[in-house]
């Protein structure tokens, strides 16, 4: 098939000069022979070429940008950027979970790669990827070794490619229900098939590692309470003397009680709570609990510009009740995982809830994902989780 061609307006190239991997319909001048899913030459509009990439015209992005060069994009150029992404994966000793491909942050616009011991879950988000899934799992395959595979790709973002939800087997065999990985020393039970997102917050390692810290310096008897807790990540990693879950997915609740016996916490450390957060922090409010460590880490809230609003009005509840939970001297763990929602824009509803709650707090250090959640430079829309650990008087 003959390679479809782009031009872009007139002084709206600079953002594919400095190297962002979108290109947007507002940018494009016209288009001759694009074909959906297909790779396409983008130029200036003095006919000069910027770079190539892939072709939807039912994106609101039509062109997401492979190479900057003018390269062919065949076989062996995704092989070789595949083995570029997973060489770049340092695992720390012991651990047999990582992220191996991170999307546009990888150069690898629509591809998701996780890997959970001997499988590999693979997401397309985009209409390029999933027409080349069956030829990057080979690549995979070889690169790896890891015989199975399994795809992922049950997402809202690929209806927005004109594509349905697709999951199942691309090699290998199906998995069993759960899988055991091991992660900063602990040890988890994931649901590949059913589990959020891949099947486990591979992004939060570095900060779960960073909580067991903090819990140690609390001493014995220390509260933890862990919010939107999904399998009990944090308060596993924490192994305090007592640990609040909550969630309102039973399903998960049941997986973060198996991970605690797993990782052989006592049964009377660990509470695990079904139960709307929002409702459950105001009850915790009204009676008057107290926690040394909060976390806080709720699903995506805005993945839009127009839910920002709406978004924004649910952290600062979130984070008001929290702070209010908070013993003096002790920890707040406040995440946001909504790419519209900037790092300085979530800090500032932070510091509202602050005011409001009529507490002092100072900011530890600034949160972010795991190393192998690498971000473009070029690229910051890829830094989708932004967080803040507070010490909080």
């Amino acid at each position: 098939m003959a390679e479809g061609k782009v031009w872009v307006r007139k002084n709206r190239e600079k953002p594919l000069r400095q190297g962002h991997p979108w290109l947007f319909s507002g940018a494009i001048a016209r288009a001759e022979a694009a074909q959906d899913g297909e790779l396409v030459a983008v130029y200036d509009s003095r006919d000069r070429f910027l770079a190539r990439g892939y072709w939807n015209s039912k994106s609101q992005i039509p062109v997401r940008i492979l190479s900057w060069r003018d390269d062919a994009i065949d076989s062996a150029w995704w092989r070789a950027m595949l083995k570029q992404a997973i060489a770049r994966r340092v695992l720390p000793a012991g651990d047999t979970a990582c992220r191996l491909v991170n999307a546009e942050n990888d150069y690898l616009p629509g591809l998701i790669v996780d890997r959970y011991g001997d499988w590999l879950v693979l997401q397309a988000l985009t209409r390029a990827i999933d027409a080349r899934k069956e030829q990057i799992a080979a690549a995979l395959l070889a690169l790896t070794g890891i015989p199975n595979i399994y795809e992922r790709s049950d997402v809202e973002v690929r209806q927005r490619e004109g594509l349905g939800e697709s999951a199942g087997v691309l090699r290998g065999d199906e998995p069993p229900a759960t899988i055991e990985i091991k992660q900063a020393g602990m040890r988890y039970l994931v649901d590949i098939r059913h589990g959020h997102k891949t099947g486990f917050y591979l992004d939060q390692r570095d900060n779960r590692r960073l909580l067991r810290e903090l819990a140690a310096g609390c001493g014995t008897g220390a509260r933890l309470l862990n919010l939107f807790s999904y399998t009990g990540g944090f308060a596993i990693a924490a192994g305090c003397q007592h640990a609040v879950n909550v969630d309102s997915a039973y399903s998960a609740l049941q997986l973060a009680e198996a991970n605690t016996a797993l990782n052989k916490i006592p049964t009377a450390s660990a509470e695990f709570i079904q139960a709307d957060v929002f409702d459950y922090l105001r009850h915790c409010v009204g009676v008057g609990e107290r926690f040394d460590m909060v976390v806080l880490d709720p699903p995506k809230f805005a993945a839009h510009r127009r839910q920002i609003q709406r978004a924004a009005r649910g952290y600062k509840d979130l984070n008001l009740n929290a702070f209010r939970l908070v013993k003096a001297g002790g920890w707040l763990m406040t995440f946001s995982c909504s790419g519209a929602i900037s790092r300085d824009l979530f800090q500032k509803i932070v510091f509202g809830a602050l005011v409001d709650a009529r507490r002092r707090a100072q900011v530890i250090r600034q949160l972010g994902a795991a190393s192998d959640h690498p971000v473009a430079l070029t690229f910051p829309e890829g830094e989708y989780l932004k967080g803040l650990l507070l010490r909080v008087d």
